[in-house]
């Protein structure tokens, strides 16, 4: 196939990779654009340039079909920042598929062949998912193994997270590629039975969940259009939905034990909101509540959870900041040479709070670890707690980002944190999808995108910790360095023949 068909296939398969996310969630079109983009990456190139566009195009089509509710904020006062909509995913998906792009390239230095190329291709873009999670503050949106999620297969990331799904898709594609003739037959019955296998154990896995607390939990959506949130004619009367949301008797015939509101719902900074909060204790008739709500210490703000109990309020600060959205990088140093206008520290943006904060802790309920929006992303912002938490609870405010795709791709984030570390969440949105997650990451309940309205439902069981966990991302980072390695140390003279 000509240089220029791979491109172009390369484009096609990677868009074709983007509905395997929500709201689509067609794993088995995602699988089979998967095979087809390694494919065309693994055919050899004359230049190593040419494997690198390869790379970037696919990663082009994938980014796009799965980046491009980036372009919501700016829609949200389209007059001010309407103009930056088109940049900002021109930005991002050429942006990240840099990532894909030296990747391709990689492989290609190590291995001239194709067999050789579609197995360096496992450690060389294990690596890149890992870059694109953690360098520069990380943004490991729709990660490619995440297309599992609608399948028990999905169940695996209980033993090596969401990477662990990628890896195992990369290297069931690469060993078919490595083998040909009878072999490949035998390879592929051999992969369809690990692919059963998997399937097999993690549909007993969703079958056989912790049992149910006894607790009962009202999720608050009140449903606050971003355009109006903080306009003065308007965010009182959100407050006060919530408050009557919180006040009204449910269909359970018993009173919650745990209310829960989505991010930044209180009208006032938390040191000022104290009128506030005794209305919301009256509404919640005692119960424990946690809302999200803005504070500040000085010239530092920050964006945070606190729950209200009877023994006061405990205080979570979001720790993971978005880049641009909430903080400017490089802010405060800058404030140091005298451009003070983007420093947290003068007061402009949210400040992180401490990456060691304590779990909260709400007696007979148990403890819960916080996260605020964007950290549901982040399967390593959930490490960095002291103890083992009972729950998980995210408050979110997804009213930026449209109702086409962003906020169910959001929602799976969410429940591939569930699977991942066996808690439960609660997942608290102003304008949806609240939800109740198991420990499994199936949805027991939810109230859909746009709806004015809460859930009562009972908390999930947790289930032990899983090796994830426990271990994180370290072994199956260990395990793409040493194949890099080997990789490097089996070049051929094809490969080392490669020019740009």
């Amino acid at each position: 196939m000509s240089e220029g068909r791979l491109r172009w296939l390369c484009l096609g398969t990677g868009a074709a990779m983007g509905t395997g996310q929500a709201p689509f969630s067609l794993w088995w079109l995602a699988a089979l654009a998967f095979v087809l983009l390694l494919w065309a990456l693994s055919q050899p190139a004359s230049r190593l340039r040419a494997a690198f566009w390869r790379g970037w195009i696919g990663g082009v089509g994938y980014f796009t079909a799965t980046h491009f509710w980036i372009v919501d904020p700016f829609l949200v006062d389209p007059v001010r920042h309407g103009w930056m909509a088109p940049f900002a995913v021109l930005g991002i998906a050429g942006g990240m598929s840099l990532i894909w792009g030296t990747a391709t390239l990689l492989a290609h230095w190590l291995a001239g062949e194709q067999r050789r190329i579609a197995l360096a291709l496992v450690p060389s873009f294990m690596l890149a998912e890992f870059f694109r999670a953690y360098a520069l503050t990380g943004f490991p949106w729709s990660p490619i193994g995440s297309f599992w999620l609608e399948t028990p297969v999905a169940q695996l990331a209980a033993l090596g997270g969401v990477h662990g799904l990628t890896f195992l898709s990369l290297g069931l594609v690469a060993a078919m590629m490595a083998v040909s003739g009878r072999a490949r037959v035998v390879a592929f019955v051999a992969l369809a039975l690990l692919v059963g296998g998997a399937w097999f154990w993690g549909a007993q896995r969703q079958a056989g969940g912790p049992q149910p607390t006894d607790h009962l939990v009202r999720i608050v959506q009140p449903n606050a259009p971003q355009h109006l949130k903080w306009h003065p004619d308007h965010m009182i009367r959100f407050f006060e939905r919530a408050l009557d949301l919180t006040a009204e008797e449910g269909a359970a015939g018993r009173a919650p034990d745990l209310v829960v509101w989505p991010e930044t719902s209180v009208p006032a900074l938390l040191d000022r909101a104290g009128a506030f909060v005794a209305e919301m204790s009256d509404a919640a008739r005692g119960a424990p509540l946690i809302f999200g709500v803005q504070r500040n210490e000085g010239l530092l703000y920050y964006n945070s959870l606190a729950a209200l109990t009877d023994e006061g309020l405990q205080v979570y600060d979001k720790r993971h900041l978005v880049p641009f959205g909430e903080y400017v990088p490089f802010g405060d140093a800058l404030g140091r040479l005298g451009i003070t206008h983007l420093a947290s520290a003068q007061g402009y943006g949210y400040a992180p709070g401490p990456w060691e904060q304590p779990l909260l802790d709400l007696g007979e309920l148990g403890q819960g670890l916080p996260l605020i929006c964007y950290e549901g992303i982040f399967p390593h912002d959930l490490r960095g707690f002291e103890g083992r938490a009972d729950w998980s609870v995210l408050v979110t405010n997804d009213a930026w980002f449209g109702q086409l795709t962003m906020p169910y791709m959001h929602l799976d984030h969410a429940r591939m944190r569930a699977i991942e570390t066996g808690l439960p969440m609660i997942r608290a949105a102003n304008t949806g999808i609240s939800a109740m997650i198991d420990a499994q990451g199936a949805v027991t309940a939810r109230l859909g995108l746009g709806e004015t309205g809460y859930i009562d439902a009972i908390l999930p069981g947790a289930r032990p910790a899983t090796p994830y966990a426990r271990w994180g991302d370290w072994p199956l980072f260990g395990v793409a360095l040493l194949s890099l390695f080997a990789a490097f140390l089996t070049r051929g003279p094809r490969a080392a023949a490669l020019r740009d």
